[in-house]
């Protein structure tokens, strides 16, 4: 029995790790201000990143700027997304 519970709690405790390491993007004001400071005309509002006008912390789905985003952070190792990065983005043609 108590092999049994030891072997549990490995597997919660590794699942707890996978999860803070996969955490998800997260967007607020600061980073659409840094954008805007950084003279990025492409960011207006939340919807230049996101497909909801108002996105709902850890429900938000991202448009192609924000699957952008996510993507460079994932390819840049990062821990946050920075919006300076945008000013590498580049739309596909329609």
């Amino acid at each position: 029995m108590r092999k049994v519970l030891g072997g549990s709690m490995a597997l919660v405790a590794a699942a707890a790790m996978a999860g803070l390491a996969s955490s998800p993007a997260r967007a607020d004001m600061a980073m659409q201000k840094k954008a805007k400071e950084l003279k990025i005309a492409s960011v207006q509002n939340c919807q230049s990143c996101h497909t909801d006008k108002m996105p709902k912390k850890g429900a938000a789905a991202v448009n192609a700027m924000g699957k952008w985003l996510v993507d460079e952070k994932k390819a840049r190792k990062a821990k946050e997304i920075d919006a300076a990065w945008l000013k590498d983005y580049k739309p596909k043609a329609k």
